[in-house]
C-alpha cells in the first residue's frame, strides 16, 4: 500500500410476536469473507503488509441496529470485514447478542438481559442508534454463528454473567472453533480458553513485547494470538516487534466524541491506511465500511487486498 504513515500521524496529532429461533440458510453476501485457515489468513496479512477492518457490534448504521445479523449483511455488502459482536445470557441459560446488561438502550424492552428468558428476549425488536424500532429481534449465538459460516470471521466479545465455558460449548458445537476469534482481556483469561481449545484464535491484550514472553510460558500458542493493543495512539514500534515474533496487532478507532472515528469523520479525512502503515492488521472501528474503503483505495491490485488472503493455508 502507497502511504506516507508518519506524516499523516504527526498531522493527525496536532489536530411483535416471537420471532421463529430457526435460523435461515445464509445469503452469500457480496463481500464474504471466508478464510480457508485462519492463522494463516492473519500471517499472510501480516507478512504482505496489509491490514482488515473489524466492524464493532456488527457494524451498526441508520436503520440498523448493533449485534444483528441483517446489519451483519449490510456492512459485508459494502466490505468484506471482520464482525465483533457482544455475548450475553438469559434467565434460561441461553446465550444471545446483546452489549449492555440492560436491554432498554438497544430495544423496545428494558430491564436486565439475565431476568429475561430466551422467548422473552426473541420477542422484542431491536432499535439503531437514533431508536427508532426496526423489524428485528436479537439473535442467539448460535444463530449467528450458523450464520457467519462461509460469510465472514466473528470476534467474540463475552459480557459478564457469561461463563468462557459456555461460549466455548456453543462454538464447539457449530463446528466453529477454527472460524472464530475469542476476545480475552488478562492472560489468565486467555490460558483459561486456549487450554480447552488451542486450535482457536484469541485477541489478547499487549502492552509490551514482553507480555507474549509471559503468554508463552504459561503455554499459550503465538501462531494463535492477535495482540489487542488498545485505542490511544497507534504504536509502530511495538507493532513491528511484534510482527517479528509471528504475533498480528489490532487497534481500536472506535469509541465516543473523542475517538479516532469520530475524528476522521468531523474533519472528512480516513487515515485509517496511514494507521495502518504502521503494522497494524486488524483496525477495530465503529466505520467498517469506511475504513476498508480507506485501506484498499491506495491499492493497485484489482482484489480486495485482504481477500487474497482468504486461500492462504
Amino acid at each position: 500500500m502507497k502511504r506516507l504513515f508518519a506524516a499523516s500521524f504527526v498531522a493527525l496529532a496536532a489536530c411483535t410476536p416471537p420471532a421463529s429461533t430457526d435460523t435461515p440458510a445464509p445469503t452469500q453476501t457480496a463481500s464474504a469473507l471466508a478464510p480457508a485457515n485462519l492463522p494463516a489468513f492473519f500471517d499472510c496479512l501480516r507478512t504482505s503488509s496489509q491490514a482488515i477492518a473489524a466492524a464493532h457490534r456488527g457494524g451498526p448504521a441508520p436503520g440498523y441496529a448493533e449485534n444483528a445479523i441483517e446489519t451483519f449483511e449490510h456492512t459485508l455488502a459494502g466490505a468484506p470485514v471482520l464482525m465483533e459482536i457482544d455475548i450475553a445470557r438469559t434467565s434460561d441459560g441461553a446465550l444471545v447478542l446483546m452489549h449492555d446488561d440492560t436491554l432498554d438502550r438497544t430495544t423496545n424492552g428494558a430491564g436486565e438481559v439475565r431476568a429475561h428468558s430466551l422467548a422473552q428476549i426473541r420477542a422484542l425488536r431491536l432499535e439503531d442508534e437514533a431508536g427508532a424500532v426496526l423489524d428485528a429481534h436479537p439473535p442467539t449465538l448460535r444463530q449467528a454463528l450458523d450464520w457467519a459460516a462461509g460469510q465472514t470471521i466473528l470476534e467474540l466479545d463475552v459480557k459478564r454473567g457469561v461463563s468462557y465455558e459456555e461460549v466455548l460449548a456453543e462454538v464447539r458445537a457449530a463446528n466453529a472453533l477454527e472460524r472464530v476469534v475469542f476476545i480475552t482481556y488478562s492472560d489468565d483469561a486467555a490460558v483459561r480458553v486456549h487450554t480447552p481449545a488451542p486450535e482457536m484464535m484469541l485477541s489478547i491484550s499487549i502492552d509490551a513485547e514482553s507480555d507474549l514472553d509471559a503468554l508463552t510460558r504459561r503455554g499459550v500458542d503465538l501462531t494463535r494470538v492477535l495482540a489487542w493493543t488498545g485505542t490511544d495512539e497507534p504504536n509502530s514500534g511495538l507493532n513491528v516487534a511484534l510482527a517479528q515474533r509471528g504475533v498480528e496487532t489490532i487497534f481500536g478507532t472506535l469509541g465516543g466524541a473523542d475517538s479516532w472515528d469520530a475524528r476522521f469523520e468531523r474533519e472528512n479525512l480516513n487515515q485509517y491506511a496511514a494507521f495502518a502503515d504502521g503494522g497494524l492488521q486488524i483496525i477495530a472501528t465503529d466505520r467498517p465500511i469506511e475504513a476498508a474503503r480507506d485501506l484498499d483505495d491506495n491499492d493497485g491490485d484489482e482484489r480486495i487486498a485482504s481477500l487474497q488472503c482468504a486461500s492462504a493455508r
